[in-house]
C-alpha cells in the first residue's frame, strides 16, 4: 500500500518521481537470488531496533525505532536528528514506537500516524495509534485516535502494522499481548484486527458497527500477533502475515467479522512452561467453524513487515508479496495465483529483517532488527557488480 500511495501523491502533486536514496561511503556486498545476482548496500546504521519505514513524495523516507524516536532517511543516506512531537511511549519488551503510515492524502494534509505501546497506570501498556501533521522536523496537534482496551501487564505481542485501505478506511492489527483466551473475546481489543475510519470513528459497515455483538471497531479476531500486512493492489484486500507459537506462522486475508481461531488451534504446538506446557493443539482443520490461512510455516520465519512489489527494479517480482522474516533471516517472496500461493523462494541476508519498503526507484528496503539495526537497499547488480 505504502507504493502505492507515494506514487499517487507525486500524480497529486504533479512531480516527477524523485532520485533513489544513494548510498554513499557504505558498505555493500552481492547476494544470489532466484533473479539473479543483487546488490545489498547499508545505507544507515546505529539505529536502536528499528521497526517502521515509510516512503515520502519527496524521495525521502521516515523511519522509527522502537525507543521512540522518528527520523528522515535523507536522499544521501544520512540520518535526520529526531522528529519531535511523538508521543510517549511504553519502550519495554517488544512494547515501543512502531508503525508509521501516511494518510492517502498526505500531499494535502501533512497528516502521518504512528502506531505504538502507549503507557498506562500501574506499569500497564496497550496499543495506540496518534496521527497528526508532519511539518520539519515536528508533528504538529498529535491526537490519539485509536486505544487497545484494556491496557495490561505484560511486555509482549502489541502487533501492530497500518494499512489504508481503498476506500479510505484504515486498518490496524493487534496482539493479543500474550494472553491467549482473550482472543476469542470480542469486548476486548486483544488479537484482532480493527478498522476505523481516519478520524478514529467508526465505519457503519463494521461487523460489529452498533456494539452490542463486540467492539464496534473490530474487524476479525482469533489473532495471535501480527507484525505484517499489507493492502493487495490485485484485490484492495488486507492480507496479514502472523506469527504463531512453536511453528504456525500463518498467512491470511482477514474477512469482515470472521474468527481465525487462536487459541483453540493453530498448526503450531505450545511453547514450554506456563500455562500450557509445550502441549500440543489442535490444528484448524478440526474446527471448520474458524477460518483457516492461506499458507502457514513450520519452521516458522516469524513474519514483520510486508509489501506487494510494483516496481520496475525487479520485474520478475512484480505482483508478489514480500514479507520481513526474523526467523527467515531475510525476505520471503510469495508469488501468489489470485488468493492462493503458488511458489516461495527466500533472499538471504543472514539478518533478523523486521521491515520492507520499497523506493521510488523500485528498490527494496529493509530494516535490520537489532540495537544497532541498519537500513539495506537492494537493487540488481550490474555486470560491473555495481547497482
Amino acid at each position: 500500500m505504502r507504493q502505492a500511495i507515494t506514487r499517487m501523491l507525486l500524480i497529486t502533486a504533479g512531480l516527477s518521481a524523485p532520485s533513489a536514496i544513494r548510498a554513499q561511503d557504505t558498505d555493500t556486498r552481492t547476494i544470489q537470488t532466484d533473479a539473479g545476482e543483487v546488490e545489498v548496500a547499508e545505507l544507515a546504521g546505529d539505529l536502536d531496533r528499528p521497526w517502521a519505514l515509510a516512503p515520502l513524495p519527496d524521495g525521502r523516507m521516515l523511519v522509527t525505532e522502537r525507543v521512540g524516536r522518528l527520523r528522515y532517511l535523507q536522499r544521501d543516506g544520512s540520518l535526520s536528528q529526531p522528529i519531535r512531537g511523538v508521543p510517549e511511549v511504553w519502550a519495554q519488551g517488544q512494547g515501543g514506537l512502531l508503525d508509521v503510515e501516511l494518510d492517502p492524502g498526505f500531499a494535502n494534509n501533512r497528516m502521518i500516524y504512528l502506531s505504538y505501546a502507549e503507557p498506562g497506570a500501574n506499569g500497564t501498556a496497550g496499543t495506540a495509534v496518534a496521527r497528526g501533521r508532519l511539518e520539519g522536523d515536528q508533528i504538529i496537534g498529535a491526537e490519539v485516535i485509536f486505544r487497545q482496551e484494556p491496557k495490561i501487564d505484560g511486555p509482549n505481542h502489541f502487533g501492530s502494522r497500518l494499512a489504508f485501505a481503498p476506500d479510505g478506511t484504515l486498518y490496524i492489527t493487534l496482539g493479543e499481548r500474550f494472553q491467549f483466551e482473550p482472543a476469542q473475546d470480542r469486548s476486548d481489543h486483544l488479537g484482532t484486527v480493527v478498522r476505523i475510519n481516519p478520524d478514529g470513528s467508526i465505519p457503519s459497515d463494521n461487523p460489529f458497527a452498533d456494539g452490542e455483538a463486540g467492539e464496534p471497531e473490530i474487524w476479525s479476531y482469533g489473532h495471535r500477533n501480527i507484525e505484517a500486512a499489507a493492502i493487495n493492489p490485485a484485490s484492495g484486500q488486507l492480507w496479514v502475515a502472523e506469527m504463531g507459537p512453536r511453528g504456525g506462522d500463518e498467512l491470511n486475508i482477514p474477512e469482515a467479522g470472521h474468527n481465525y481461531g487462536w487459541p483453540v488451534v493453530s498448526w503450531g504446538r505450545h511453547y514450554d512452561g506456563e500455562p500450557y506446557n509445550g502441549a500440543d493443539i489442535p490444528d484448524p482443520p478440526t474446527r471448520p467453524e474458524f477460518a483457516d490461512a492461506i499458507r502457514h510455516w513450520t519452521p516458522v520465519i516469524s513474519p514483520s513487515g510486508m509489501i506487494f512489489y510494483s516496481g520496475d527494479a525487479f520485474p520478475g517480482w512484480r505482483g508478489n508479496a514480500l514479507i520481513g522474516g526474523l526467523t527467515a533471516r531475510g525476505i520471503v517472496r510469495l508469488v501468489l495465483d489470485g488468493d492462493t500461493v503458488s511458489d516461495e523462494s527466500r533472499i538471504e541476508l543472514d539478518q533478523r529483517i523486521r521491515e520492507v519498503a520499497q523506493g521510488s526507484d523500485g528498490a527494496i528496503y529493509a530494516l535490520t532488527d537489532e540495537e544497532d539495526g541498519e537500513i539495506l537497499r537492494l537493487t540488481p547488480a550490474t555486470a560491473e557488480g555495481a547497482p
